[in-house]
């Protein structure tokens, strides 16, 4: 492999990490926005990125990177460069804002920096491709970057109309923001359907095939280790972190999201590393009933809770307890299951 087809490769391996990283990102986003015109336009990019990263895999093929000695040192590199580009990709907190609208509204803003992001590594990559004679890698990356431009004058477009909702639910006490609407309880609907076609037809396979479809795909302990890799302790959710015991913050973790324990617990293996706080830790990580649920308050999960699954519900009840334990989530969890 020559000099400048090593260097094209680099650049493919940086692109397709990216893409990689932006699939998870949007699958997390989608499940926190409700339907409307910005979710279409989440989930069309989804599509897009994902056509995005198989492009890309296929050019690599092509050009021989996975029988050259070279893919070696460029799949390290293209996972560190992965875990990088993820974080910058992924909003600073996924859920985050006094309301719904406004989590909307800031995941938006992220989306914003994240195609600039794409677009200036596309541009980067048409150019270097082009300027070594290698158009067959120069077109892709130009068909991609149209793409790209295309999400952001979509996502600039949003903005206003986003904006707008949140000052109709913040200072106009108006809210439009509706958690029963989003990607993961529309996931969680139709997988509630299917689990209960499954029950009908006495299917176990099917029963287990239903509660892995109810898991809508996130970021959450991926985000939170690559953050706490790189965290400092103010980054923490835990204030003065290093100032208190191992036993005062194993007090404190059980109210933690699955983003900031694992954000806590990388942050611990590169410090301290105390035993006490990374089992518990340990203990506490695991799937969230839906994606976003850590971020959701009480009345939201009760909103979703009502359409009454019980497995859903289930699944809430047994995590809960783990947890928070918060006295509304549980009883709404009963409800559900009295009722279901």
């Amino acid at each position: 492999m020559s000099q400048s087809e090593q260097k094209v490769v680099q650049y493919l391996y940086e692109a397709h990490a990216s893409e990689v990283g932006l699939i998870r990102v949007l699958q997390s986003q989608i499940a926190m926005t409700p339907r409307g015109p910005y979710r279409d336009g989440l989930e069309k990019h989804l599509n897009e990125t994902r056509d995005h990263a198989e492009r890309l895999q296929r050019r690599l093929s092509d050009l021989g990177s996975s029988s050259n000695p070279l893919q070696v040192a460029y799949g390290v590199a293209g996972g560190a460069i992965s875990q990088v580009l993820a974080l910058a990709k992924t909003p600073l907190d996924l859920v985050r804002g006094s309301g719904g609208e406004e989590k909307v509204l800031k995941n938006a803003k992220d989306a914003c920096a994240t195609e600039a992001l794409e677009i200036a590594t596309y541009t980067a990559l048409e150019r270097l491709a082009r300027s070594v004679g290698d158009t067959t890698t120069a077109d892709l990356a130009a068909s991609i970057l149209e793409d790209e431009q295309q999400m952001l004058d979509r996502v600039l477009r949003e903005i206003p109309r986003l904006a707008d909702a949140v000052v109709a639910a913040e200072v106009e006490g108006n809210p439009s923001y509706d958690v029963s609407t989003t990607g993961a309880a529309d996931a969680a609907r139709v997988a509630g359907e299917t689990a209960k076609k499954a029950t009908r037809s006495g299917t176990a396979t099917a029963k287990r095939s239903a509660r892995q479809a109810r898991k809508v795909p996130g970021v959450a302990q991926a985000e939170g280790q690559v953050k706490g890799a790189v965290a400092s302790e103010d980054d923490l959710a835990i204030a003065r972190y290093s100032k208190l015991t191992a036993d005062e913050i194993v007090a404190k973790l059980g109210d933690l999201s699955q983003i900031d324990l694992a954000k806590v617990d990388a942050f611990e293996r590169k410090n301290q590393n105390r035993t006490t706080i990374l089992d518990k830790t340990a203990s506490l990580r695991g799937d969230e009933p839906w994606a976003g649920y850590d971020e959701l308050s009480v009345s939201e999960i009760e909103s979703v809770l009502g359409e009454g699954d019980d497995e859903r519900a289930k699944e809430v009840r047994s995590y809960e307890r783990a947890r928070k334990n918060r006295a509304g989530v549980m009883k709404a969890a009963q409800r559900s299951l009295a009722t279901a």
